[in-house]
């Protein structure tokens, strides 16, 4: 039987529906179902035919790897589950083997994937074109080329931690052969307006970050620039730091990114300068100053910023000054010029700052270009990666200028996606000769036409407001699109003339709204004039060609005076609308290929998926239509050598191996399962199938089948493995049997001959053993001789020793008694004198041995080194009682001093408190003995570990020495709140519970009487010093379950700052100052409905009742 090769396909294992065609029923809940179920199981692409659905993980996955790219190479679209590197191996393959251009369109909201498809897409493609040294080097440069657009034209937004705020076109061009050749990146419209101001929540830029965070100390005094972000005007500081990104090693990253493109060192220098200029600008600042004829005039506070700029830039500080004081105008042969107020400074302030660093940008993508570029001109096939913003809607009427040309783009890519998609499907069907039937579908091209009518659209009339003489302000641009667009059904004002509107609360006076195919969106017509004209003063332009660093010179040759054009420049709305023109037509030439990415939630967190927020994304993506629009003929097709191969095994005829031409197969096979010829048609090299239901039965067929199959494939394994096993047993025994005869044998002839060894050895021991008996026999004889002469000459020798030691003896006793005589006569002539003295001798030796033996005695008998133990021997002599009882003093204190030896720092401070509190609460106050056991901890908080406590912790710079939950009780009933009592060196705070934010801070030295009750309650007043700023509401009047430490730790940090004793005061009764009232606090036992909590209540004006159990 021949090998049959197995094939995976996407219907195999798979999660929900891998294909949206194939989803049933289809609406909108099913959808979000199915995306939401994959989602679930980290499969975040799904299908749309051809379409990729992302939705981003927010989160690592590992389905990128080396092996993955390996696994989706060279293989059919469908072979294997949806994937981002499947769409970009059907591209790359279209254009290297089909002579095909392909565009890959990358949409979706800010925060949803877009950068990062678009550089797994390049990624992939260049881990699967060809290899070479310059082709590496290409690859390199190309990949490169993102570090370094996205840290100048990325930032933190609250969508997303990376959003580009810039669309991104870029075209590689491949050889014949499919490998790179070089590339063209085409940049649309960045957000200029981020860099003078930012949303909060949001950054600027990531390059200004990323220059103060990661440049040496000598680059940025060169640029003069320090770390502080704070020193900044145009960086927000509420999110200068993001989790998880380090700007110091993203810097490191994009110089060694612009090396790889191609930056001269000079050149990124000059770079950094610019960046460096525009930071600068944010910190120039105006004020107001009037002249002689009464005009207002502006003049710059501080010129130290100016001249920094002047010097990196290299301007006559003269002249940059006049050109943020004066506006020149022009009109023929006159000039005429005016000065700038306050308001008109800082609008050209922030205009140059905007224009420098947008140009810098415009000329940083084209340096990339220069280096990027094909070399050779030979015939290039192309591969364009569009990466271009989302469809955007603000809530609370926040939609502008910039959201009004996004959404507009997004209207012309939705427009050539449904024209494409639909031509596309026309095609395959001629292809295929199957019959065409017309689909139905919203073509938004109206909606289009509303914006870019060269006569009355939104924009030629936007163009028309900004270049007529007169006042022109946005009021008057509404107005006028009041009176055009009136009628048109998807334009809606509440001030047009169409009465529809008059009473729609939600339309505000000085908005306009456009029902786009995603939804109908609500704009501020605030600012579309400024935006759409984009001016800045030729003062400026002039200003700035006149430097002497050669990059800022070359962003504003507008500025040469031999070049000046007094012709108004083009608006930003006519350069935009000329630019998607022009995309529009050169992606009309590719072949389209589409990813469509998706925000799960807002919180750009793992794991949590948003029905609601997906379910808009959904909406304005269109992906229910383009669902619709691609099963509006047939759900699904494939090609009929994998359709036999997958299925034919469902049909005798066909299984195991199908001899004639594959079409022919699958007829077969569907004649033989009984499908209904209305659910499937014949193309030329595909099978056409109209409902996803059909296809399902046929997996279901196909399932039970293979299980089927795999039963019969069990048995056959199992009768030849039985077989097998028995042929191997027998061919075994045969084996075995024939080793065992041969083993007896030889086991019997070494057992033959193992005894005779034996029976050898035993003759030869019973030999040898009898010649051994007789020769100790006779060298017993021979010890035995010697032995008797060795006893002989012992016994003479003792005889000889014992007859000398008799002899000795004898002279020893004389001398002895000589000695004894000698000292008789010595005693007897003496005598007289040892009996005047005797007895105090005989006494001093008797005291002393009565001492030394007491000493003795107390040494074997001393008590334990614990301070607390007061075991002592007793006295044994009544003489001795004053030395006992100093020993005993002394000995106490001895081991006193060694056990407080033991102690460290911390303990010492800890006994002290607790002595401190026993000098001020022993018999005083009847919770003190159940506070004594309990260690003083102060910090139960624990606000420096505690993240929830952060922002608490930034604003107190002291050290803390209590932070503990207090109950904060109300001047005006007696009910208690919750607050953090925190105690620094100087001062005494309360802080929120919640959230941290502090709402009294009084010093120490305002603080002068604690009082309290002496029974068992936690009850303490803590008054103030009268006239004090922190005494203007009263005393605090608290409760606390540790009320000795805190009142402990309160009188010795008091006496230690003010050097004066803190007034405790202990009675039943006492009074305390709330505003202007004095309050009598008084203290009476009573039964509590809380248990044993002690409750408060205010009687009247003057009186504050606290019931103790």
């Amino acid at each position: 039987m021949a090998k049959m090769e197995v094939k995976t396909s996407l219907l195999d294992n798979m999660i929900g529906v891998g294909d949206m065609v194939l989803l049933e029923p289809l609406n909108e809940d099913t959808f979000i179902n199915n995306l939401k179920k994959r989602f679930d199981h980290n499969e975040i692409y799904t299908y749309i035919g051809s379409v990729v659905i992302s939705v981003n993980p927010y989160r690592s996955l590992p389905i990128y790897s080396p092996e993955k790219v390996e696994d989706y190479r060279n293989r059919n679209f469908y072979e294997l589950s949806p994937h981002i590197f499947a769409l970009s191996d059907e591209a790359y393959r279209s254009l290297r083997d089909q002579d095909k251009d392909q565009c890959i369109l990358i949409t979706g909201e800010s925060g949803a994937g877009k950068t990062e498809a678009s550089k797994l897409v390049m990624s992939y493609v260049a881990a699967v074109c060809g290899k070479g040294a310059e082709v590496n080097q290409v690859k390199e440069q190309l990949l490169q080329s993102n570090p370094v657009l996205e840290a100048f034209g990325n930032a933190k937004t609250v969508r997303n931690d990376n959003s580009s705020r810039f669309g991104k076109y870029m075209d590689i061009e491949f050889d014949f052969k499919g490998d790179p050749l070089g590339g063209v990146i085409s940049n649309y419209l960045l957000e200029k307006s981020r860099v003078v101001k930012q949303p909060r929540g949001e950054r600027n830029f990531h390059v200004f970050y990323q220059l103060l965070s990661g440049a040496s100390e000598e680059l940025l005094n060169k640029l003069t620039l320090e770390r502080d972000f704070s020193r900044y005007n145009y960086l927000s500081l509420d999110s200068a730091k993001v989790n998880g990104v380090d700007d110091a090693a993203n810097f490191r990253t994009v110089r060694n990114a612009m090396q790889i493109v191609g930056f001269m060192d000079d050149e990124a220098e000059s770079v950094l300068e610019v960046v460096a200029a525009v930071l600068k600008l944010g910190n120039i600042e105006f004020k107001p100053e009037s002249r002689v004829n009464g005009l207002d005039e502006s003049k710059i506070k501080d010129k130290n910023e100016l001249k920094e700029i002047c010097e990196l830039t290299g301007i006559d500080q003269s002249v940059l000054e006049r050109a943020f004081s004066f506006r020149t105008v022009e009109a023929k042969q006159e000039k005429v010029s005016t000065t700038l107020n306050v308001a008109q400074a800082y609008y050209a302030r922030d205009a140059l700052a905007k224009n420098l660093y947008s140009r810098l940008f415009s000329w940083l993508v084209n340096r990339i270009n220069e280096s990027i570029k094909a070399q050779t001109k030979v015939r290039k096939k192309v591969m364009g990666v569009l990466d271009i913003y989302g469809f955007e809607i603000f809530e609370n009427a926040d939609n502008s200028f910039e959201q009004f040309i996004i959404n507009y783009c997004n209207e012309k890519l939705q427009q050539i996606f449904i024209e494409l998609t639909l031509k596309e499907e026309q095609e395959e069907y001629i292809r295929e000769g199957i019959e065409w039937t017309h689909i139905d579908y919203f073509n938004n091209a109206i909606i289009c036409d509303l914006i870019e009518n060269n006569t009355n659209g939104i924009l030629a009339m936007l163009d028309e407001e900004c270049l007529r003489p007169g006042t022109v302000t946005d009021e008057t641009f509404l107005e006028k699109l009041n009176q055009v667009c009136a009628t048109h059904q998807h334009f809606e004002s509440r001030m047009s003339k169409s009465s529809r509107f008059l009473n729609d609360t939600s339309l505000p006076h000085s908005c306009f709204r456009i029902q786009h195919y995603a939804g109908k969106v609500l704009y501020q017509v605030e600012g579309f004039v400024d935006k759409n004209n984009d001016l800045l003063y030729r003062d400026l332009s002039q200003a700035m060609w006149k430097a002497s660093h050669t990059l800022i010179k070359s962003l504003f040759p507008e500025g040469n005076p031999a070049k000046i054009n007094l012709k108004r420049p083009p608006t930003a709305g006519s350069q935009f609308k000329a630019s998607v023109a022009t995309l529009m037509k050169n992606l009309q030439t590719k072949n389209p290929n589409y990813i469509r990415c998706i925000k799960p939630n807002d919180k750009k967190a793992a794991h949590i998926f948003n029905e609601a927020l997906v379910c808009h994304q959904i909406r304005y993506l269109g992906l229910l239509e383009n669902v619709r629009v691609r099963r509006a003929g047939y759900a699904f097709r494939q090609a009929y050598e994998p359709c036999l191969e997958r299925y034919k095994m469902l049909c005798k005829q066909t299984w195991p191996h199908w001899k004639g031409p594959a079409r022919a197969g699958v007829e077969v096979l569907f004649n033989e399962l009984e499908i209904p010829v209305e659910e499937y048609s014949f193309g030329r090299s595909k099978i056409f199938i109209r409902n996803p239901r059909t296809l399902f039965k046929l997996e279901d067929l196909r399932k039970q089948r293979l299980e089927d199959l795999a039963t019969l494939i069990q048995k056959i394994y199992r009768g030849w493995k039985c077989r097998t096993h028995f042929l191997l047993m027998r061919k075994s025994q045969i084996v075995i049997a024939a080793w065992y005869r041969r083993y007896a044998q030889q086991k019997r002839y070494q057992q033959i001959k193992s005894s005779a060894l034996v029976i050898q050895s035993y003759i030869r021991g019973w030999k040898a053993r009898k010649i051994l008996r007789e020769l100790k026999h006779q060298k017993r004889c021979e010890e035995a001789a010697t032995t008797i002469a060795a006893y002989w000459h012992g016994t003479q020798a003792r005889r000889e020793l014992k007859r000398l030691k008799e002899e000795a003896r004898r002279k020893h006793a004389v001398a002895v008694i000589w000695a004894y005589w000698l000292g008789l006569k010595v005693r007897r002539e003496y005598r007289k004198f040892f009996r005047a003295n005797a007895g105090k001798k005989i006494y001093e030796f008797t005291l002393q041995r009565i001492v030394q033996k007491y000493f003795l005695d107390m040494k074997n008998k001393m008590p334990s080194l614990s301070p607390i133990d007061m075991n002592w021997p007793s006295r044994p002599y009544l003489f001795l009682d004053s030395t006992h009882k100093e020993l005993k003093r002394i000995f106490h204190l001895w081991r006193c001093k060694k056990y407080r030896d033991q102690f460290t720092d911390q303990q010492k401070l800890i006994y002290e408190e607790k002595l401190e509190a026993s000098e001020l609460f022993k018999d005083k106050k009847a919770l003190y003995p159940s506070s004594v056991g309990q260690p003083f901890q102060g910090a139960y908080l624990e606000i420096n570990k505690n993240p929830k406590y952060k922002k608490l912790k930034d604003a107190i710079e002291e050290k803390i020495i209590i932070a503990e939950v207090v109950n904060k009780i109300n001047r005006a009933n007696g009910k208690s709140t919750s607050r953090i009592f925190l105690l620094t060196n100087n001062n005494l705070l309360l802080a929120d519970q919640k959230s941290g934010q502090i709402k009294s801070e009084v010093p120490l030295v305002d603080v002068t009487k604690v009082s309290m009750s002496s029974q068992n309650d936690g009850f303490f007043a803590v008054h103030l010093k009268e006239g004090s700023e922190a005494a203007s509401k009263g005393d605090f009047l608290f409760s606390s379950d540790h009320l000795i430490e805190m009142a402990t730790k309160l009188y010795r940090t008091t006496l230690s700052q003010t050097k004066q004793k803190l007034n405790i005061e202990i009675s039943d009764e006492f009074l305390v100052q709330f505003r202007q009232d004095k309050v009598c606090v008084k203290f009476i036992q009573g039964n509590q409905k809380n248990g044993s909590v002690p409750t408060c209540k205010r009687k009247n004006n003057r009186l504050l009742e606290v019931a103790v159990p």
